[in-house]
């Protein structure tokens, strides 16, 4: 069972949200918050295993709850995605830096809303159609490159799998093309986040790109 927490200022969007989820046989919401520093303390005390995040709250907005959230080491099991009406490049890059696990528009479709769910809380990141994967890399080649990372301890196959998580690819797509199973990839990848020292994949795009080892129009 995936459990739901959202957050968001207006009751009357909690509301629908909490409708559409509802009549999900493996999915239930366990709370709400009205804005970002209650859904910090919710997060802690429920630990839910997704948390649909708005951005523009009052208080402390949407990305700093986020930041916090996923500066807490004992909320690693917590996956945040913003949902927002606002699709703007900053919004997108400020949410993956925060550590946000998925972007989404608040005009997606239902069906399209209860996939993304199950899809981040199985550990894959995720953005809305609309922004796509050069977004990422194009925010990320505006940055001045941070000192380069101490050296990770990776094998040349979870190098190969890096590579292909940068480039945007799911679980799915990565077994194809390398013709091993969905759930080597998965174990790989868990690897390299526990040797970088990052959170989730969306992290791990960043941290692709900001160290160099991506480039904007990249595919391996």
């Amino acid at each position: 069972m995936i459990s739901l927490a959202l957050a968001d200022d207006q009751a009357l969007v909690r509301a629908g949200f909490r409708a559409i989820v509802s009549g999900e046989p493996d999915m239930t919401v366990v709370g709400e918050a009205a804005d970002g520093t209650q859904a910090v303390a919710l997060a802690r005390r429920l630990r839910p295993d997704v948390m649909l995040m708005d951005i523009r709250m009052p208080g402390v907005d949407g990305l700093a709850a986020t930041r916090e959230i996923c500066a807490d080491r004992g909320l690693l099991g917590v996956k945040v995605v913003i949902l927002t009406t606002y699709e703007s490049d900053e919004y997108v890059y400020g949410a993956i830096r925060a550590g946000a696990a998925g972007f989404l528009l608040k005009d997606i479709e239902p069906v399209d809303l209860i996939r993304a769910v199950r899809v981040v809380a199985q550990g894959d990141a995720l953005l809305a159609p609309s922004v796509t994967r050069r977004l990422i890399a194009e925010m990320a080649g505006r940055l001045k490159p941070p000192p380069a990372p101490p050296p990770a301890d990776l094998t040349a196959r979870e190098l190969e799998i890096l590579d292909q998580v940068a480039a945007g690819r799911s679980n799915e797509e990565i077994a194809t093309r390398l013709t091993i199973s969905y759930a080597t990839v998965k174990t790989h990848v868990s690897r390299i986040l526990t040797k970088l020292g990052l959170r989730d994949r969306a992290q791990l795009v960043v941290w692709a790109y900001e160290s160099g080892r991506a480039v904007p129009g990249w595919h391996p």
